[in-house]
């Protein structure tokens, strides 16, 4: 599991998803966030970091190994630099307080009681999604995404319907890797992608984890952008392997209840539209 989670900067480097820069007046702490931040916006090797933050490279060697002894970073070998499990647990608790959380709680709980499967909203950090709440089956066979699980945007539905409205769409595309043998290159994808964003869904079957099909939908914000997604997700030999067709209209109409629900808590008289839809 390769937790993402966004956190404030202390000066501004050229990280590809750099928060804006806060000084507190802290200088190791500053230092420190923003190392947390390069890695969490895609800085995998040491000169990636060093260069994101701009830090000489024997005080960013010092404070990384720092953050690895406490669990705030880790490194795997074929991979490089990755946000560690400490953050992990951090992050999930941060996460059951979100007021999104709070507010799709009830649509969640109606999408899996609607169609039988579990229930998940996304949000995505950096180049993958976060699982923010799960409502899961009462079903014996059923999928298991906990809270706080980072998974990629490039394969399974909840990625695709992030990926659609994603302005640097185009470059995701270029993180494409193969899960399974059925995880789409990235033509397909590119294909998906524009499809998801001409229904306002998504499906996926195999694609990330073999036997497992999810169907997706985008949670829109006032200004159109897309704030999370909303997924059902089970067993492929029960949702098949088209799940789209069974259970898209219960997952868009969750996904517009949240909408809904957000206008609401902001004062607002109507759900926001959904662009780009036919």
């Amino acid at each position: 599991m390769v937790p993402i989670y966004g956190m404030t900067v202390s000066r501004p480097f050229r990280s590809r998803s750099a928060a804006p820069a806060v000084e507190t007046g802290v200088g190791v702490l500053d230092r420190t966030v923003a190392i947390v931040e390069a890695v969490g916006s895609g800085s995998r090797t040491f000169s990636d970091i060093a260069e994101a933050t701009g830090l000489a490279r024997s005080t960013a060697h010092r404070l990384i190994k720092a953050l690895e002894a406490h669990g705030l970073l880790s490194f795997d070998v074929g991979f490089g630099y990755r946000l560690g499990p400490r953050l992990v647990r951090l992050a999930s608790a941060a996460m059951r307080e979100l007021p999104l959380r709070d507010l799709a709680r009830p649509a969640l709980e109606r999408l899996a009681r609607v169609t039988g499967e579990t229930a998940q909203l996304f949000l995505r950090r950096g180049d993958e999604r976060l699982c923010i709440d799960v409502v899961e089956s009462e079903s014996e066979l059923r999928t298991i995404v906990p809270v706080g699980a980072s998974l990629p945007l490039t394969a399974g539905s909840a990625g695709k319907v992030i990926m659609a409205w994603a302005p640097d769409r185009e470059r995701l595309l270029g993180l494409v890797r193969p899960y399974t043998d059925r995880t789409p290159g990235m033509d397909r994808l590119r294909r998906q992608l524009a499809a998801a964003h001409r229904r306002g869904w998504a499906e996926s079957s195999g694609e990330r984890e073999p036997g497992v099909a999810s169907v997706s939908a985008p949670v829109f914000g006032a200004a159109g952008s897309v704030l999370a997604a909303v997924s059902v997700s089970g067993p492929a030999q029960r949702l098949g392997s088209r799940p789209g067709r069974q259970y898209a209209p219960a997952v868009v109409a969750a996904a517009r209840d949240i909408e809904e629900a957000v206008g609401a808590s902001l004062g607002q008289g109507s759900r926001p539209e959904p662009p780009g839809i036919l």
